[in-house]
């Protein structure tokens, strides 16, 4: 853990973690990851994207090769987040793996309960497959990435393609990936007093809104149940201090008990989505080459 690592992660630890109060208030969250925070490059060129009723936005490097694409799917607990919010984090995955990136603005619970968020999801990627920032043709080589809520439905949205038959991405990247709407891991305990970000007690409140009355261990819901068979090589990163660290730990054996090629890295010190966190830590910009190597090594060489 770097010197700087460590003094934000106390720096973070001087303000409770969200529902450490016990209390939940959608509005001010949904006020604070509604936020817009724009790339610290100037260059990065932020695009509007609408497919019929989706919208989002591209994010390309300078230097990206537009042919190679990531759908990014925000986190913020099914129920917040927006594109806006992502675009920092995605400007320097664009940038150091030089893709175009496309941040979805999916529909939100509870207005928009399971699986609003995976449906659109699947026509995100399938648009993208198709047409780029600049209106180009296909893409050469996709991927799916998210984080926390995102990183849960980069999975499950591999599961829905799988199952309808439809093209794979070449890979898929979750961070901190919010994987078992069953609250059953071992690190909501172990994590509790550690994890600066989220308290177990807002937990509950998320899948509630998120589910309604279906079952979180639906496969679709919770894809630490799910079947890998088929699935491209998979990327999870996550942080020592979580409370679902135990979520990727989960998926990565269950991934790789059907034979899927993947990278488990849980990075100590760290804490939830300690990439999206500006400026980047030593820690978040070594997370996001590894981001870009995965990517490197996966996309075709045509």
């Amino acid at each position: 853990m770097s010197t700087e690592g460590h003094a934000y992660f106390l720096q973070l630890h001087e303000t409770p973690a969200f529902g450490a109060s016990g209390s939940f208030d959608l509005d001010e969250l949904r006020q604070g990851m509604g936020t817009r925070r724009e790339p610290t490059d100037p260059s990065v060129r932020c695009i509007p994207w609408q497919h019929d009723e989706l919208s989002g936005e591209w994010v390309v490097a300078a230097d990206a090769d537009t042919a190679t694409r990531v759908l990014y799917l925000h986190g913020g607990g099914f129920v917040s987040g927006c594109a806006g919010f992502y675009l920092a984090m995605a400007a320097h995955l664009s940038a150091a793996a030089r893709c175009a990136v496309l941040l979805l603005d999916y529909r939100l619970a509870p207005e928009h309960p399971f699986p609003a968020a995976i449906e659109d999801s699947v026509r995100a990627f399938e648009s993208m497959v198709a047409t780029g920032p600049h209106g180009s043709g296909q893409a050469g080589n996709c991927f799916i990435a998210g984080d926390s809520a995102g990183g849960g439905l980069t999975l499950s949205t591999l599961l829905a393609l799988r199952d309808r038959g439809r093209p794979l991405p070449r890979g898929a990247i979750a961070l901190s990936a919010f994987a078992d709407l069953t609250l059953t891991g071992e690190s909501l305990t172990s994590e509790e007093a550690l994890d600066p970000i989220m308290s177990p007690q807002c937990l509950p409140q998320f899948v509630g809104h998120y589910l309604g009355h279906a079952d979180p261990q639906d496969p679709y819901a919770s894809p630490i149940y799910a079947d890998y068979t088929g699935f491209p090589p998979l990327l999870l990163q996550v942080g020592e201090h979580e409370i679902i660290r135990n979520d990727s730990v989960l998926a990565a054996a269950k991934a790789r008990s059907f034979g899927v090629e993947t990278t488990l890295e849980i990075w100590p010190g760290m804490f939830h989505v300690f990439p999206s966190h500006e400026p980047l830590l030593p820690e978040g910009e070594q997370a996001i080459e590894h981001m870009a190597a995965f990517i490197r090594k996966h996309r075709s060489a045509d």
